[in-house]
């Protein structure tokens, strides 16, 4: 049977401070929980949230100022013949510009006025189409280039409304 040494003789055998019979188990501390997070980031996940909600706001806005091109595209899909095209056109251009600006314009004041609010030129077979395909007595099957041209310069025009 072993003999146990008593607290004197403990305390008496290990007077070095370096020994290594004077080491114990280091206690950690606990983990550091996830849940709930510090305030910083309660603040960082506001931003983000009102960031996001901002961004969808103005995507929705978009989406619906933009409803009259969706809906000029989807004529101008079903669209026959020049005069119907030309007519997406104008009630296209008197949605997103004052009346004032629009509504008198045919001819070669119409395609100026096209070229300059969509970024290019009228190709010269779109506007023999537009101002003598109305009224000349073509066949519609061939509308050429003037479906393309439309769409491109309804998907492409800036808005510039100031009466409403």
């Amino acid at each position: 049977m072993a003999i146990r040494p008593t607290f004197w003789e403990m305390t008496s055998m290990n007077t070095d401070p370096a020994s290594l019979d004077n080491l114990r188990e280091i206690i950690l501390p606990p983990p550091v929980p996830w849940w709930p997070p510090a305030p910083g980031w309660w603040l960082l996940f506001a931003a983000i949230a009102l960031t996001a909600l901002a961004f969808a706001f103005r995507l929705f806005r978009r989406w619906r100022a933009n409803a009259y091109r969706r809906a000029a595209l989807r004529e101008l899909a079903i669209a026959g013949d020049v005069t119907a095209i030309a007519e997406i056109l104008k009630r296209t251009a008197l949605v997103a510009y004052p009346r004032k600006d629009v509504a008198a314009l045919s001819g070669a004041a119409w395609l100026a006025w096209l070229a300059e609010t969509g970024g290019r030129p009228v190709p010269a077979t779109v506007a023999e189409r537009l101002t003598l395909g109305v009224f000349a007595n073509h066949d519609d099957s061939d509308i050429g280039e003037v479906p393309a041209f439309a769409a491109d310069w309804i998907r492409s025009h800036p808005v510039r409304r100031t009466d409403c």
